[in-house]
């Protein structure tokens, strides 16, 4: 089995993504930025669920062995909190998801401090606490996140963990929140380290993959409404960086992967998205929330 083991002057960064080749140009867009920023060295691994039995990422719906993805909403969820074990429970690694464009150096991400009782440095507010681009101090995680076996036969361990970290936000060293903004929220592009477009209705990437899977004759893991983006300026950041990344010799193909095939995993149908990109929606929600607790 093949691990990265290096020294914390190389930053390690893991990317969940799908197995079946949807996230082609999100990769490509995020691995180009990523070194456009960059500052230090950068080895980066590709989170993605396996056929192989001696692949980390292995899963066999049909016996039921390797990873249980039944309950996650994407088919990587839950691969965040095996990423100390992976490393050996060793140094620092970064875990983000495949949506994400990097628009400041990494390193300033990869030096922050992490104290106290705290094991991973993320977004933490009142508003919105967010573990989808974080660093975990791995040696520190060791005691913390459930064993590896249990995070991989249990598909409810997602849920226990991130139900951990809500009831423990000491175990959060808080970081700026441009490390991890949620779809502009707000702020002018030269304000943002890290956007994050999370909302899976409205993903910039779509355009580009939806047209290309189907062509291919795959099915995409999106399976709800797709709309469009509330903020255009982030839409064309996506589309200059695409291209960018195209002209420098970039390439979706050198990010394809043999096709894992169906897996078991939640529907989006019915997806509403998150409270940025679709406040109204968000609004009517917390209303009747508020309703039905009276």
């Amino acid at each position: 089995m093949d691990r990265i083991m290096k020294t914390n002057d190389t930053i390690r960064v893991f990317v969940g993504c799908d197995p079946n080749n949807c996230d082609l140009e999100q990769m490509m867009v995020l691995d180009y930025s990523i070194h456009k920023h960059t500052s230090m060295p950068v080895e980066i691994v590709w989170m993605q669920l396996s056929r192989d039995p001696d692949s980390y990422w292995y899963s066999n719906p049909e016996t039921g062995k390797g990873w249980d993805t039944t309950k996650w909403s994407t088919p990587f969820s839950g691969f965040r909190w095996a990423i100390p074990e992976y490393c050996n429970y060793s140094g620092r690694a970064i875990y983000m998801d495949a949506d994400v464009v990097i628009l400041d150096d990494l390193a300033k991400l990869w030096q922050h401090p992490i104290k106290g009782q705290s094991i991973v440095a993320a977004k933490a507010n009142a508003d919105m606490t967010r573990l989808c681009t974080c660093v975990w101090d791995c040696d520190a995680a060791k005691n913390v996140v459930l064993p590896i076996e249990k995070l991989k036969k249990d598909p409810k361990s997602h849920k226990e963990m991130m139900a951990l970290f809500k009831k423990k936000p000491q175990l959060i060293e808080s970081y700026q929140d441009s490390y991890n903004c949620i779809d502009g929220e707000d702020l002018a592009i030269e304000e943002i380290k890290i956007l994050h477009y999370s909302d899976m209705g409205t993903q910039f990437s779509h355009k580009y993959s939806l047209p290309r899977v189907s062509e291919e004759g795959i099915e995409h893991w999106f399976d709800g409404e797709v709309l469009p983006h509330p903020r255009q300026d982030l839409v064309d950041l996506f589309d200059t960086y695409y291209n960018e990344a195209l002209t420098a010799g970039y390439d979706l193909e050198s990010y394809r992967i043999e096709p894992f095939g169906s897996f078991p995993k939640k529907s989006q149908q019915g997806y509403i998205g998150n409270k940025v990109t679709r406040a109204e929606k968000h609004k009517k929600k917390s209303f009747f929330a508020r309703l039905l607790k009276n």
